[in-house]
This record gives structure tokens, C-alpha cells and sequence, in this order.
């Protein structure tokens, strides 16, 4: 296990930078919702943080320990009176996975900002949102609303297409400072979910593009997957087809079950902190690679199963993210990355060194 880098009494002043990002004021109302995992140097760094800051704030700890592999688990919306305490909090800071679940939608439906810190503890520091990332993500996501059709492409042979606009996009740029606002520390990127039935051809990945969910690692051997009408068909490759197939078949609730073969959230990164080669530097260790895998700059970011997230009916487990490298991403025919490589300049940031 590597060192960490930074000094843990750090932690407090690096908690209330993010704080003050998330716009948290004097006589605000923080709670932070823990497991029985959760990192105590987090939650003590917060109530430091927050008292500094003049703000009231309080811990709830559940006793499940949802993660990437286990999305979507109501820890809690089983609790009675939780979701109402939280949806009386001006912020709730998540200290583990509340994605694609219920309770969260009806938090931040009140208004109640929501920031989800999970990452390590250097990795926090280093992807603290460098300026001009909010308004790269936002210009981004205005671009993805507006657009229609999305074709990605690569040498390697993928070539997808798929339409827009039945579901919300969606951005993230590290930190929540508006009402009802979700964002992750250390995020960077936008996605939608595709128009149902309308996304056709093939995704090739490529060794070197990240299976980040739910396995953690670099794709070894290149993978070929059909899609037609918006389900993937069939997946094909060596032992990293296998362990795809594997998971999807496993996570089915019926033999028909193909919820978890639907493509999810489609998107690409933008953050220049974030980086492509953390999981080859610092391990496989999820915490090293939850921002920066998903969020590297340049990255299409390819995933299967769920989309209530955006409003859709799917909650199944069977869920894959794989941040695919050297792709091209056309918006209606107007190539805003090229082989990875960013075009558009309002969408490119520049990276501070830290």
C-alpha cells in the first residue's frame, strides 16, 4: 500500500476550500451522510471545515456500504425520518456511492445540494476544480442539450451513432453550489442517456481503455460489441469479453432480462487534473480511480445498464463504465474531440501542476 502524500491536518483547510466552493455559509445547515467504512479523517475534516465556516452540521451513519459494484442501494430511504432530515439540510455531503437511487432525487427535488466525496485523500487535494472548469462543463452540456445526433468513432473500429433529447443532460464540474445541485468532488464531464432504441453499430474498446466498473482495471485485449436499437447484442474478445459477459449475465433478474445490456450514460471528460494512468501509478484501488478515470480529459466514456438517473425506468445492477481513449465525438457532425484530443477551445482547461 503506497504512502499518503498529504499531511492529514491538511485536510480541514482542503475541506473548507471545497466548502467555500460550494458556496456554504454562515448558519447553513451541513449533514453528512457515513457508513460503517466511511474514512473518519473525512468526516472530522468536515465538521472542522464547517465550523470554521459558521455552519451547523451533523453526521448520519447507515449500516450497508453501497459502492460502484452496488449502485442504486436505498440505505437511506429504509431509514425512517432520514430523507426528511436531509431534505431539510442545505447541503448533505455523501461519503459513499447514493447513485441512481431514489431517496437522492427527492433530496435534491427540495432543494438540498448534495457533494459526494469518496476519493482518496491526494487524489482530493489534486483534483480540487482548477478554474475555468465550470465554465467548460457548462458551455459543454449546453452544446450536448442542443444537440440531435452523436456519432463516435475510432481506428480501432468503433463507429456508434445514437440520438439526443429524451433525457436530461447532465454535467458535473466538483462541487455543488446551486439548490438541488448533485456534483462529485473531483469531477469533470457531461453525459446524457441516449434517445431509447436509437443507438446502433459498434463499440470496439481497446487494451488500455479502463473498466473502472465494476472490475478496476486496464482492458487487456481488445473487446468488439454490436448495439442495435439501443441493446448490445453481443460482445465478443478474450478474457475481458468474458468477464463483460459475465458480469451483465450474472446481474440479470430473468433469463430476457436485457436491462443491463442497454447503453447508460454517454459522455466525455473534461477535466485536466484528472488522469488517464492513476490506476498504472497508485493501484487499483477504487478510491485512486472514481474522478480521475471517469473524468480524464479527452476520454468518451461508454457505459450499459441503468437511466433512472435521468428519468428512464431502468435500476438494474448490471451497470459498466469504460472511459474509452483516442476516440472522435461528432454533435451533429461538428468534431469537438478528435482521437482524444480536445478541439473545441471552450472546452479545454488548462491543468495546474500540484
Amino acid at each position: 500500500m503506497r504512502a499518503q502524500e498529504i499531511n492529514p491536518a491538511k485536510l480541514a483547510m482542503l475541506f473548507r476550500k471545497e466548502f467555500q466552493m460550494c458556496n456554504v455559509k454562515e448558519g447553513e445547515t451541513i449533514a453528512i451522510l457515513s457508513d460503517i467504512a466511511t474514512r473518519r479523517d473525512f468526516v472530522m475534516a468536515s465538521f472542522a471545515a464547517a465550523e470554521d465556516l459558521g455552519a451547523n452540521i451533523y453526521e448520519v451513519c447507515v449500516n450497508e456500504v453501497p459502492s460502484w459494484v452496488r449502485v442504486g442501494i436505498e440505505t437511506v430511504g429504509a431509514c425512517s425520518g432520514t430523507v426528511q432530515a436531509f431534505e431539510a439540510a442545505d447541503m448533505l455531503l455523501c461519503l459513499h456511492v447514493p447513485l441512481f437511487t431514489k431517496w437522492m432525487k427527492q433530496v435534491r427535488n427540495s432543494g438540498t445540494r448534495v457533494l459526494m466525496i469518496i476519493d482518496h485523500p491526494d487524489d482530493l487535494e489534486k483534483l480540487l476544480a482548477p478554474p475555468g472548469l465550470k465554465e467548460a462543463v457548462i458551455y459543454s452540456g449546453k452544446r450536448l442539450e442542443e444537440t440531435k445526433h452523436i456519432r463516435v468513432v475510432s481506428e480501432a473500429g468503433t463507429d456508434l451513432s445514437y440520438e439526443c433529447g429524451e433525457y436530461p443532460t447532465m454535467i458535473q464540474y466538483g462541487f455543488a453550489d446551486e439548490p438541488g445541485r448533485f456534483d462529485h468532488w473531483g469531477a469533470g464531464h457531461v453525459h446524457t442517456f441516449p434517445n431509447e432504441g436509437s443507438a446502433n453499430g459498434a463499440v470496439v474498446i481497446q487494451p488500455g481503455d479502463l473498466c473502472v466498473l465494476p472490475y478496476n482495471r486496464y482492458i487487456q485485449d481488445e473487446i468488439q460489441i454490436e448495439v442495435r436499437d439501443g441493446i448490445i447484442r453481443k460482445i465478443d474478445g478474450g478474457l475481458d469479453a468474458k468477464l463483460m459477459n459475465y458480469f451483465l449475465d450474472d446481474n440479470k433478474r430473468h433469463e430476457d432480462d436485457l436491462d443491463g445490456h442497454a447503453l447508460s450514460h454517454l459522455g466525455w471528460g473534461l477535466n485536466p487534473q484528472s488522469r488517464w494512468d492513476a490506476l498504472a501509478l497508485y493501484g487499483d484501488d477504487p478510491d485512486r480511480t472514481y474522478a480521475s478515470a471517469r473524468t480524464f480529459a479527452g476520454n468518451y466514456l461508454f457505459s450499459t445498464g441503468p437511466n433512472n438517473e435521468g428519468g428512464g425506468t431502468r435500476d438494474t445492477k448490471g451497470h459498466y463504465d469504460v472511459p474509452m481513449r483516442d476516440c472522435t465525438i461528432m454533435l451533429d457532425n461538428d468534431v469537438i474531440i478528435e482521437k482524444g484530443v480536445i478541439k473545441d477551445k471552450n472546452m479545454a482547461v488548462e491543468r495546474i501542476p500540484r
